[in-house]
């Protein structure tokens, strides 16, 4: 791997893993103004409650924040404002035709930079029920117990 492939991870979604189940996930490459590629490679972005829709056979990112860049003049665009994502059309297709099964939606999972390109890490998901949640929590609080007790075995042996 040459270090113009290099990921840098700008910003996760975490909540999403928590909130729904992940089906399948897919780079796609969005466009920014200059200001925004300045103010995402600082850090000030905000995937939270994004999501990507698909109209007239293009995907768009919604709800996704990019914080104006302080150095920038006074056409910094709206941070709220609907963003295009890159991907081809047998992608988009193959996500719309997903998308139409009940209860999937496309959800930002992280942003990040490959090779000086912004990139954004799209998923399939379907959304968790409140007893979905409930049992991931219940199933990682028992993981966490085994694993201490396996240490303090470990160090008692040592």
């Amino acid at each position: 791997m040459t270090s113009r492939d290099a990921i840098r991870t700008i910003a996760e979604n975490r909540k999403a893993r928590h909130d729904f189940f992940i089906e399948e996930t897919i780079e796609a490459g969005i466009v920014l103004t200059g200001t925004e590629v300045k103010s995402i490679r600082l850090g000030r972005i905000n995937l939270r409650d994004g999501y990507a829709t698909i109209e007239k056979g293009e995907v768009f990112l919604r709800n996704v924040h990019i914080s104006p860049y302080e150095h920038g003049n006074r056409f910094n665009p709206d941070p709220l404002r609907v963003r295009k994502l890159l991907l081809h059309r047998r992608e988009i297709l193959r996500l719309a035709s997903r998308i139409k099964e009940k209860g999937y939606t496309l959800i930002p999972l992280a942003v990040y930079l490959r090779g000086g390109h912004v990139k954004v890490e799209l998923a399939l998901a379907r959304g968790k029920k409140l007893y979905d949640k409930r049992e991931s929590i219940s199933r990682a609080e028992t993981d966490r117990q085994i694993r201490r007790i396996v240490k303090e075995r470990e160090l008692g042996k040592a």
